[in-house]
């Protein structure tokens, strides 16, 4: 038997693009002697394990073989239709089935938008620094971007954008609640300039300090009569208000963006598992998702204190940030240009300790001089030592950069 010498051919032009970040933030989520303060991850303790244990058995004594099938491409359908009637509660409009989508993890969802709206060069106005998993969703499909401006967004970009993306509740990477009267202006000119707008909102469930106030899509609601039909694609999912082991997302939109997103699902995995969305379906039926995420949000509000507290004593001659009002993270932006977060990122991995360098949430990969820390993952005590190591990292980092000393005053 021979080998051949014969060249094989090279992988995708995209893959060389990408980056392995996300890869490595999981990685050391596993390891004992590294804090990682870098994955957007829950709390492991605080999964509500027995209730899904109940909510298993429920769900198969109720639909039996049905929830151990291939299913419909749009998904179970008693979830869609409570997904349906939670949004027009939630909104005040109009929702039917036709009208939800159900994803496996709204990474899915946005990875059947591009599918769906994007073709290469195509245009996308997204929400700076934007969602690293947003991202690697599109990179595929090689678009260009275009920064979102809530204040003053130019209506002739979003013309000719295939779609506009938003995070504005809690947003991933920076943390930040934009305020409703920005959400109402960025709708007017979405409106105005007739394209789609994709409202990303996988933290709602995460409301440290209070409310974050209406989504884009029931401003949209607001202006229409009838089934909806606008022009919001609304993501939701229950990674963070469950487990994301459930893998269960979805879409909210008009019924014949729904359709054409069914159709690319359908040639993306046929069916996601009516399983695990008859036993999310048996959860949120309950409104047990709810009770759960009220009973998790002080356990999430001392760890941002913690990490906050920590970072004021050891990371502010170097850093500055605002405390989130909700979600996962922290988005720590540099005070000095001249440290570079990616180089920093090597010096905290030999301190073992990890966070999220900025340039992977940069369309142009231009952003170095910002990193994001998450606090939701480990307890006030290992986030406090991650803080330390942290901090000798930066110790470590600037002494070895003559350019940097003499150290800043507070």
């Amino acid at each position: 038997m021979t080998t051949s010498n014969r060249r094989r051919p090279e992988t995708a032009q995209w893959l060389k693009a990408s980056n392995s970040i996300t890869q490595q933030f999981l990685a050391f989520g596993g390891r004992a002697d590294v804090v990682s303060l870098a994955g957007g991850l829950p709390a492991a303790e605080l999964y509500p394990i027995e209730a899904i244990q109940e909510a298993t058995g429920r769900a198969l004594e109720t639909h039996g073989a049905a929830a151990l099938e291939y299913g419909a491409v749009e998904g179970f359908p008693p979830l869609r239709r409570l997904i349906a009637e939670r949004m027009a509660a939630e909104t005040g409009g109009s929702f039917t089935a036709a009208n939800v989508l159900l994803t496996s993890g709204s990474m899915q969802a946005l990875d059947l938008i591009g599918k769906v709206l994007i073709d290469p060069g195509d245009l996308i106005v997204a929400q700076a620094p934007t969602y690293l998993g947003a991202l690697d969703a599109w990179r595929p499909r090689r678009p260009a971007y275009l920064p979102l401006d809530w204040q003053a967004q130019d209506v002739e970009a979003l013309a000719r954008a295939k779609f506009a993306y938003a995070v504005p509740n809690y947003s991933n990477p920076t943390g930040v609640l934009v305020p409703q009267d920005r959400r109402a202006a960025l709708l007017d000119k979405v409106l105005a300039a007739g394209t789609w707008l994709v409202e990303d909102d996988p933290y709602l469930s995460m409301q440290l300090d209070g409310p974050p106030g209406r989504s884009i899509l029931a401003h949209a609601v607001a202006r229409t009569r009838g089934p909806y039909d606008g022009p919001v694609i609304y993501l939701g999912t229950v990674s963070k208000s469950l487990v994301p082991g459930l893998r269960v997302g979805w879409v909210v939109a008009a019924a014949e963006m729904i359709q054409s997103l069914a159709l690319a699902k359908q040639a993306t995995d046929l069916s996601s598992s009516m399983f695990t969305q008859a036993v999310a379906h048996d959860l949120l039926e309950r409104e047990f998702d709810r009770r759960h995420s009220e009973s998790i949000v002080p356990v999430y509000r001392e760890r941002r204190d913690a990490l906050c507290s920590g970072a004021a004593l050891r990371l502010s001659d170097w850093f500055e940030w605002e405390v989130p009002p909700g979600g996962m993270f922290v988005w720590m932006r540099s005070k000095n240009r001249a440290i570079d977060t990616d180089e920093l990122y090597k010096f905290a991995i030999e301190e073992k300790v990890a966070f999220v360098p900025s340039s992977v949430f940069d369309f142009t990969g231009e952003d170095r001089f910002a990193m994001r820390v998450n606090f939701t993952r480990s307890s006030p005590e290992v986030i406090r030592e991650g803080v330390r190591r942290l901090g000798r990292a930066i110790d470590t980092y600037v002494s070895s950069r003559p350019q940097l000393a003499p150290r800043p005053s507070r």
